[in-house]
């Protein structure tokens, strides 16, 4: 585990210059009429769920290049999220990945959990690969398949994800489906949709009453001529297809290059079906890099109608925020402490938008005020005002300088030394 002390000394050495950052940062806005302390409450409750399958060096199709100390079960790598939670204190909960990640004991899993102050949030299934033993392959499908037999197993096995989930006090699955083809005529367009629709009833009748189940789109890869749920509006088919408790999860890697995301989830939001996010960022497709790396002007639109809805008071508005994903080249502790930051930058930003200025330039059709208006929100830096939340709460001003600072990482690497990770198929 982490040491207390090592947050309380990292802190202690940035300390004076920090004062003098968020003191100019607090005089600019109460100028500009902004209220400092409600926008810090706001980004406390800000929260983001760290996935089981981040905390190892994931690699690509053409290689890995492990790093030391990598956790070699899902015990070690809620130690290691639980060092995330300390420096941050905005990752409380881990989403598990079924069967990468599935507990031979789930109450024990959930205690060890419990024990590091940490929960569990959505699970996810996987019938996007074959696992060892398994009966029948999904190389051309799982709930669109044409056997009904391969569609049974790929439902009897979201029904076991359940129930794991459910030992582990989570309340919600997320679906991901590579169903799809990658040459004209290989599905029926239209019967495959059904199929899957079909599939996802039987899931949703099995969903606990506190449940919510969450359909993800991806537009291609591996199905590189139709996928069944390729874009947010056959999520929301699918979605409205099922019932209430069924909503539409976000990937930000999961969009056609030059797709305005933020419009995504503006009309999401209306429907009433916004489920989350899965944040991350990307040049090309679904390229899992540091959320807001690449991007950070289009996470930042993104949290501005994430906070927009939060602050309009939209009814059933209360999105499940997530991490999802991929290292090879960075420590994947360092890379998700830059992911929970950037989100919470992004996020602080949103909170500094003057609402009541913006409504003023869009009802008089001010272009230029009106951007002009987030461009004032998304310039300013909140550096100080995110460490200054983190370190009311007991995180560090900086994370990766105090995880550095803590030499965790060569003591794991010790400690973990004699056995290797094996990372999820996959990636």
């Amino acid at each position: 585990m982490l040491n207390p002390e090592t947050i309380s000394a990292s802190n202690q050495a940035a300390g004076d210059g920090h004062l003098r950052d968020l003191d100019a940062l607090a005089a600019r806005l109460q100028r500009q009429g902004l209220d400092w302390e409600r926008s810090a409450a706001l980004l406390q409750a800000f929260e983001v769920a760290v996935p089981s399958w981040a905390l190892g060096t994931g690699g690509t199709r053409f290689g890995r290049f492990p790093g030391g100390g990598e956790p070699r079960d899902i015990y070690e790598k809620l130690d290691d999220i639980a060092v995330i939670h300390a420096l941050t204190r905005a990752t409380p909960r881990v989403s598990l990945h079924i069967p990468w990640d599935e507990p031979d004991d789930p109450g024990a899993l959930r205690a060890h959990a419990a024990g590091l102050d940490l929960g569990f949030d959505a699970v996810n299934s996987n019938t996007f690969q074959d696992q060892p033993g398994q009966a029948l392959s999904y190389k051309f499908g799982s709930f669109c398949h044409t056997d009904p037999a391969v569609r049974a197993q790929a439902v009897a096995h979201h029904l076991h994800v359940i129930d794991v989930g459910r030992s582990l006090g989570s309340e919600s699955i997320t679906v991901w489906l590579a169903d799809g083809s990658s040459y004209p005529g290989q599905l029926h367009l239209r019967h495959s949709f059904e199929r899957t629709l079909d599939c996802l009833r039987q899931v949703y009748a099995a969903l606990p009453p506190t449940w919510r189940l969450y359909t993800e789109h991806k537009p291609y890869e591996p199905a590189f001529y139709a996928t069944v749920v390729a874009d947010w509006g056959t999520s929301l088919l699918l979605a409205r297809g099922l019932g209430e408790r069924a909503a539409c999860l976000v990937d930000l890697g999961h969009h056609l290059p030059n797709t305005n995301i933020e419009l995504v989830v503006a009309r999401l939001i209306g429907a009433g079906r916004l489920g989350g996010f899965h944040f991350n960022d990307a040049r090309y497709g679904d390229d899992d890099l540091n959320a807001g790396s690449v991007k950070p002007y289009q996470l930042f639109l993104i949290m501005n109608e994430l906070v927009d809805a939060l602050l309009a008071g939209v009814p059933g508005f209360t999105p499940s925020y997530m991490i999802d994903q991929s290292h090879n080249l960075t420590d994947p502790i360092e890379a998700l402490l830059v992911t929970v930051d950037n989100l919470q930058c992004a996020y602080a930003k949103a909170l500094l938008v003057d609402r009541a200025a913006l409504a003023e330039h869009q009802q008089a059709n001010d272009v230029i005020m009106a951007e002009r208006t987030l461009r004032e929100a998304f310039d300013t830096d909140v550096r100080p005002l995110v460490a200054a939340v983190r370190a009311r709460q007991g995180g560090a001003l900086d994370p990766v300088a105090a995880f550095r600072r803590s030499g965790y990482r060569a003591a794991v690497t010790q400690a973990r030394a004699g056995r290797e990770y094996v990372p999820p198929q996959s990636l």
